[in-house]
């Protein structure tokens, strides 16, 4: 049974026939490489010019180059992992006023895959016997007591299936600072019943990690930074960006303008992680096989994979939405597309079984984000840009990358 929920996780079998056929047919030497033509540079864990870091390189090409130039990207960079081995290719510049390549160390804002990163360290807070998923946010927050929104528990806010809080949190509240944010949720009234109704919401899911930081009596950045991310050995993600990383800290762009993300209410929590594409693919690797992380780290990550609810195709998890692999292409843009909609869900009494994909997108104002990675077929792929652009190029440009490491472990 699940330690967290009773519930089996989807982590049971990651060395599939898959995965070993992958390695048997990719001998991995650890080094670097590097390809300058067409204005980009690329690095990977292989020895320069071997087949196996030409073929992904072309994969990842065939992907993005035309999603760079359809979207006038300044900058990407793109991580894939296969069967445990981490690769990088960079793009472009991280700064087009000082023409900065991206390169290995090149920090990006990763939007609302920082909810991944919040519902780890939830369930982190679960692992360490400080808070519980069925508790409401009341016990933590005396001053929400006897409101509608303690009648929600704190896994109702981390799905996104409290009764409907919006998407943004609202200007004024913006406006008053973190006394308005527990005003605001005094106030609020649901549209729905807890747990029968999803609406994908900033609030609600900050307000989630905002009570596991207090359950582990920090703030919730220095929760993040003083605690998980060490576990986890992500030596470059950040809330906050150390100066010493300032000037790896790329420019996004929108309008042709460069601009980086607000602070707001509850930034932290729902759109804060700024991180190097390596690091975020050792995010994914740990996703994929967290057995060599410390107890309560490695509870934490089986965690975020158990699924709860249910809209059609889409299983909604911690942080992160789940698939059965493989999944059509018009499933998976379905499923993502149904953020801004207020959906019934089905609760689920355990994890859809058989392999699973999952997926996060995030977006700030200039930066555009996209992970997905099946930890059954160990393979995984991250997608970072300092541009904004649609969901939908971003999807299928990812789904096509894994479909091609997929394909070749068969």
């Amino acid at each position: 049974m699940h330690w967290l929920q009773r519930i089996p996780a989807t982590l049971s079998s990651l060395a599939t026939v898959a995965a070993a056929a992958l390695l048997a047919a990719c001998a991995l030497p650890a080094a670097a490489q590097s390809d300058k033509s067409a204005g980009a540079t690329g690095t990977s864990t292989d020895t320069p010019g071997t087949t196996e870091a030409a073929t992904l390189r072309a994969v990842v090409d065939a992907a993005i180059r035309p999603l760079i130039a359809k979207h006038d990207i300044p900058g990407m960079a793109v991580a894939v992992t296969v069967d445990g081995r981490a690769y990088v290719f960079n793009y472009g510049v991280a700064s087009r006023e000082t023409q900065r390549p991206v390169d290995d160390a090149t920090l990006f804002e990763v939007g609302s895959v920082s909810k991944t990163y919040n519902a780890t360290l939830a369930t982190y807070a679960v692992a360490r016997g400080k808070m519980a998923l069925d508790d409401h946010p009341g016990q933590y927050l005396p001053a929400l007591k006897g409101h509608r929104i303690d009648r929600a528990t704190l896994l109702q806010l981390g799905t996104y299936t409290a009764g409907g809080l919006p998407l943004q949190v609202p200007d004024e509240v913006e406006a008053q600072g973190d006394a308005g944010m527990l005003r605001y949720f005094q106030n609020w009234q649901p549209v729905a019943a807890p747990g029968e109704k999803r609406l994908y919401s900033n609030p609600s899911i900050g307000l989630f990690g905002h009570v596991a930081a207090v359950a582990l009596k920090r703030s919730f950045a220095d929760a993040m930074e003083s605690e998980l991310l060490p576990q986890l050995g992500l030596k470059h993600t950040h809330i906050r960006v150390p100066a010493g990383a300032m000037g790896d800290y790329a420019w996004g762009y929108r309008q042709d303008k460069p601009t980086r993300v607000n602070p707001g209410v509850l930034d932290a929590e729902a759109y804060g992680i700024k991180t190097t594409a390596g690091d975020l693919i050792r995010f994914v690797q740990l996703n994929i096989d967290p057995s060599g992380l410390p107890v309560a780290a490695r509870q934490a990550i089986e965690g975020t994979h158990v699924g709860y609810y249910e809209h059609g195709p889409m299983t909604q998890a911690l942080g992160w939405e789940q698939y059965a692999w493989p999944v059509a292409l018009d499933q998976l843009q379905a499923g993502n597309s149904i953020a801004r909609e207020l959906v019934p869900v089905k609760r689920l009494a355990k994890t859809p079984e058989g392999p699973r994909l999952f997926n996060k997108t995030g977006s700030t104002r200039g930066f555009g984000a996209y992970v997905l990675y099946v930890p059954e077929r160990r393979i995984g792929v991250v997608m970072l840009a300092n541009r904004f652009y649609p969901n939908e190029d971003r999807i299928s440009a990812g789904y096509e990358i894994l479909k091609r490491l997929d394909q070749r472990g068969k």
